[in-house]
């Protein structure tokens, strides 16, 4: 069924790679510029004068770190203006596709999570997008709440891009090897939302709910970084790209002990995607696969 749709958040990595995929329904795409998720009035104005039937937000406050030291503008884009899109969709009888995250988890259970675990975020960012989706809840209108994890992509500031300009200019690095999730990336995220827009039946209640949306399998940060290095290597050759400067032998496995950083991260990011699959016969591909897709895209300026 063809759909209005308002979207959040194009500037960003999710948003960007969705802006282009949901071609055969009728796609407002906002940025940060058009729609700033810090100003109430904005929001209620905007939507009000789109009128959607379906509004999806990936848009997010996203510095993890930051947000120990900004919880008020973390609170007031992950949680209060994620309240007033759902109460906006409310009005309109409109349904809303909302992305959370594997920081809602502490990370303690040795393993996957699946959605109706026990939520105890250890961070500032992990509680904002927390508070988004009991909002959601509160407000009790159709919804899907997608926790995905570890994102990236070709376009925008993420781990892939940071890896690699690191290997571009360093002899070796050391990543944190003792915390696990699915990296996962907006192509794939991008290419399931486009199948769930599809597959929803808003009126079903049953289908209203949080759902675990990541790239299946898991690694650990190391090893991701490994499989970064040496998939570019793979192709390196074919696109005449440059050689790196660090070699996959010369990435050192470190403990998050010696990597501090200003928030705690999960240890266990891992999540169970059972649930997406059962409901909607919706699968995102492996992590390594996802990556190679990543990179057949990467331009490197990009």
């Amino acid at each position: 069924m063809h759909k209005k749709i308002l979207l959040t958040g194009v500037s960003g990595q999710v948003g960007h790679a969705l802006k282009t995929k949901l071609l055969q329904h009728e796609v407002i795409p906002l940025s940060r510029e058009q729609l700033d998720l810090s100003k109430v009035h904005d929001i209620r104005r905007i939507i009000r004068e789109v009128k959607p039937n379906l509004i999806i937000n990936p848009a997010a406050y996203t510095a993890v770190d930051k947000a120990e030291s900004e919880p008020e503008l973390a609170f007031a884009i992950n949680a209060t203006a994620v309240q007033i899109l759902a109460e906006e969709a409310a009005r309109l009888n409109a349904g809303l596709i909302h992305f959370s995250t594997d920081y809602v988890y502490d990370g303690a259970k040795k393993t996957p999570y699946v959605e109706d675990d026990e939520v105890n975020p250890v961070s500032l960012y992990g509680k904002s997008k927390l508070a988004g989706e009991e909002a959601i809840r509160a407000v009790g209108l159709p919804h899907l709440i997608l926790r995905t994890s570890w994102i990236y992509g070709a376009y925008g500031k993420n781990f892939l891009k940071t890896i690699l300009r690191l290997a571009a200019e360093r002899d070796s690095l050391r990543v944190v090897a003792d915390q696990f999730g699915a990296p996962t990336s907006n192509k794939s995220i991008a290419d399931g939302v486009v199948q769930l827009v599809n597959a929803w039946q808003l009126q079903q209640d049953n289908q209203t709910g949080v759902y675990h949306f990541t790239n299946a399998g898991s690694t650990s940060w190391h090893s991701f970084s490994c499989e970064i290095v040496s998939v570019y290597n793979r192709l390196a050759n074919e696109r005449n790209w440059p050689v790196l400067k660090t070699k996959v032998g010369n990435i050192t496995a470190i403990t998050t002990v010696d990597y501090p950083t200003p928030a705690a991260r999960p240890a266990n990011s891992r999540l169970d995607n059972t649930k997406l699959k059962n409901t909607f016969n919706v699968e995102l591909p492996s992590w390594q696969l996802g990556l190679q897709q990543v990179m057949q895209t990467l331009t490197l300026s990009s």
